[in-house]
């Protein structure tokens, strides 16, 4: 087995363990299938009385993240402010279900937020007319083709939103060379070929070792080494590499082809000023059809809005505001 992945768990238990959170939200344990494999997540609700079911919102994590970290953060959040929230772990990451582990399928991770979303539909506090999805990261860049083609989802909103396809072929600032994807690409074949020969999971780091090595890399390779692998969010089911076989599956993904299907159900982008990776936020506003709203946070880069809470206290609140005007109860 290659080295940073890990055995994979055991499939997760009935969602049967809840916790109070600041008196304000329950966090309950649950678990739901995807293409046959089962997801782990974490259903927040609202503790109080509602008049009826409430409306629901589905939280993708970053790639490489986990429930537990900034998606968590954003579902808690947003459950203080009167939604059913689910942050869920992606198939083959964190608590799900899935072999290999530490592999990243873009196809599989917009099933699994159509997954979530059926979940939701089915739950007594939910009112199944009123779902929406936010994606943070690479999360928003599953989460629009994945609203573009479940009219389940009646609105989408994106944080830091990436195309992992985009990031992969161009890289975070649109303007890796060429030569970088091309030289994964026959990694990957070389991979595909060791495995077959039952030399095991072929598999590559997604961060540097040491601090020193993570800053030469840049400000943004910095952030996500600092965010994943420092105690200012690090957590120990979150990727530390992934599988090369996910890598010819990645760079063939769209996550803007499908825009056009979104019509007439809104989106709202929400991006730091700060941000290397806000160009595709920019380009996904361009190509959405509408209504469309983009929505940037002063200040802030691609990792501050995981968070910090001087930004991400903002994009609750603009997340709050959309989500309330367009899942409304009912005339």
């Amino acid at each position: 087995m290659a080295a940073g992945l890990r055995p994979p768990p055991e499939p997760a238990g009935p969602a049967l363990v809840s916790i109070r959170l600041e008196n304000t939200t329950v966090r309950t344990d649950v678990t739901f299938l995807s293409t046959g494999l089962k997801i782990a997540g974490h259903l927040y609700t609202p503790d109080g009385e509602a008049a009826g079911p409430r409306p629901a919102i589905v939280v993708g994590h970053p790639g490489t993240g986990v429930k537990e970290q900034a998606a968590g953060l954003y579902a808690r959040h947003l459950a203080e402010r009167g939604f059913v929230t689910l942050a869920f772990d992606a198939a083959y990451q964190g608590e799900s279900a899935g072999e290999p582990r530490g592999l990243e399928d873009p196809a599989q991770r917009v099933e699994d937020i159509k997954a979530a979303v059926s979940f939701l539909t089915t739950r007594g506090e939910v009112d199944p007319g009123r779902v929406g999805v936010l994606g943070i990261c690479a999360s928003g860049g599953y989460a629009l083709p994945a609203a573009a083609t479940d009219h389940r989802v009646r609105a989408v909103a994106t944080v830091s939103a990436v195309d992992i396809a985009r990031q992969f072929r161009d890289g975070a600032d649109g303007a890796q060379d060429p030569a970088v994807i091309r030289g994964m690409l026959e990694a990957a074949a070389a991979a595909r070929t060791a495995e077959a020969r039952g030399e095991g999971v072929q598999a590559f780091p997604l961060f540097p070792d040491t601090e020193e090595e993570a800053r030469r890399g840049g400000p943004h390779v910095f952030e996500g080494w600092e965010y994943y692998r420092t105690p200012r969010a690090e957590h120990p089911r979150s990727a530390k590499s992934l599988t090369w076989t996910s890598v010819d599956r990645i760079v063939t993904f769209d996550a803007f082809r499908s825009l056009g299907l979104l019509g007439s159900r809104p989106l709202l982008l929400i991006a730091g000023r700060e941000a290397v990776t806000s160009w595709m936020s920019v380009e996904a506003f361009q190509r959405a059809p509408g209504p469309k709203e983009l929505h940037w946070i002063d200040g802030a880069s691609h990792v501050d809005l995981y968070d910090r809470e001087q930004y991400v206290g903002p994009a609750v609140a603009e997340l709050s505001r959309f989500f309330g005007a367009h899942l409304p109860e009912a005339a």
